[in-house]
């Protein structure tokens, strides 16, 4: 009788691992073990949740909030969300139309559990969040891949989304602000790609999970807001993650119209039922103490946009790196195609041979790059990019 387990399942073994974590688990493990290592890897602010929504979550912890609650979010927490929305967009919402999950990306993943099947085709312009087409694959379907480098701006033009349709194609995902480029749509761009999508009866995932965090004159747009064909077939993703620093709270938001948000809310009751019933005291803090959360707000901001500045100024400095300037999240993304290494080998060395810990383009589906995250310390940044010039300027001896 042979010993030998049964191979794992087709989803497991056509998966693959975050990259993004695997270079910050791998930073975090050198730290530990003493070295000195700058990482710009980590995809979350490195600020502290402010006080007044910790406050909250532990009041509710203390006053007994710790029983299941409604899958799709306690009540008051889905009617400020809608709320939210048409105070900052003008878009009717009601709490029907809300789905509170664990984490954004799960709010993604049931989107796009609820909209496609086996075989079903999924848009993903490139650069893109790694989860995107990995997330397409455990529904089945096939992510259908187009590059928007840095000459475009990193932006999907209408024309490559119209050349990307076939019969099979379901579902258009949007990121804006971008991770991991921080390029930032305008209302018009979104307008056009979106014509395009009703045009051929796709449904839209946009993911506004960074919504907030925009710079300069950029401005967010809801992706529902642009047309009532739009409304009828977006589902809007966001959460609390980024803009309020409370990634480890793991609280995403879906909205969507209601027969969506039904069958999301259906799908999450037999996966994870509701996301921490005390935590969403938290989130509801958030939206409710609206001059305390902006004020924290603002006092990230501020910090982001200064490094975001220097990051960008200082990378353009560096022999064959260029740079364009994100607009949105926390991310810069330069081009170091001109040194001639694959970006996951010029990463590996940057690691290893000058302690920077930076995640490779290939990753989000462009060769040729690097993500920066600048949410992390001006002193990091300053002796970061020292080292990466250095790094830089021994590949081109």
């Amino acid at each position: 009788m042979s010993l030998t387990p049964a191979p794992l399942s087709t989803w497991s073994r056509a998966l693959a691992p975050s990259p993004t974590l695997a270079v910050d688990a791998k930073a975090k493990a050198m730290q530990a073990a003493g070295e000195d290592v700058c990482s710009f890897a980590a995809g979350e602010p490195d600020f502290d949740t402010p006080a007044h929504i910790k406050d909250a979550c532990a009041a509710a912890l203390q006053s007994g909030r710790t029983k299941y609650g409604p899958t799709p979010g306690i009540e008051p927490l889905r009617q400020a969300i809608a709320a939210r929305y048409a105070a900052e967009y003008n878009l009717a919402v009601t709490p029907n139309q809300v789905v509170v999950s664990p984490g954004g990306k799960f709010s993604c993943y049931l989107g796009i559990l609820a909209t496609c099947s086996p075989g079903d085709e999924v848009i993903v312009p490139a650069p893109f969040w790694v989860s995107y087409p990995e997330m397409v694959k455990l529904a089945g379907a096939v992510p259908k891949v187009v590059l928007c480098d840095d000459r475009a701006g990193f932006k999907l033009t209408p024309a490559q989304l119209a050349a990307a349709i076939t019969p099979r194609t379901r579902l258009l995902i949007l990121n804006s602000p971008s991770n991991p480029t921080g390029a930032v749509y305008t209302r018009a761009e979104l307008a056009a790609l979106v014509a395009v999508a009703v045009q051929h009866n796709l449904y839209i995932l946009s993911d506004e999970m960074y919504e907030h965090l925009v710079y300069d004159a950029a401005k967010p747009t809801c992706v529902a807001t642009l047309s009532p064909e739009a409304q009828a077939r977006t589902l809007v993703v966001a959460g609390f993650s980024k803009t309020y620093a409370m990634t480890g709270w793991r609280i995403g938001t879906l909205v969507a119209p209601a027969p969506i948000a039904k069958a999301v809310g259906e799908l999450q009751s037999q996966m994870t039922s509701n996301v921490t019933s005390f935590a969403q005291y938290g989130a509801l803090a958030a939206l409710q103490e609206k001059e305390k959360t902006t004020a924290a707000l603002a006092t990230m901001m501020t910090a982001f946009d200064r490094r975001r500045q220097h990051l960008h100024a200082e990378l353009n400095k560096i022999p064959g790196v260029s740079c364009l300037l994100a607009q949105g999240a926390f991310y810069l993304f330069p081009n170091i195609s001109s040194f001639g290494l694959k970006d996951q080998e010029f990463c590996a060395r940057l690691l290893d041979e000058e302690k920077v810990a930076a995640v490779p383009g290939s990753a989000f589906g462009a060769e040729g790059y690097l993500r920066l995250s600048y949410a992390t310390s001006d002193a990091i940044i300053a002796k970061g990019i020292g080292r990466l010039g250095r790094f830089c300027a021994k590949l081109r001896k």
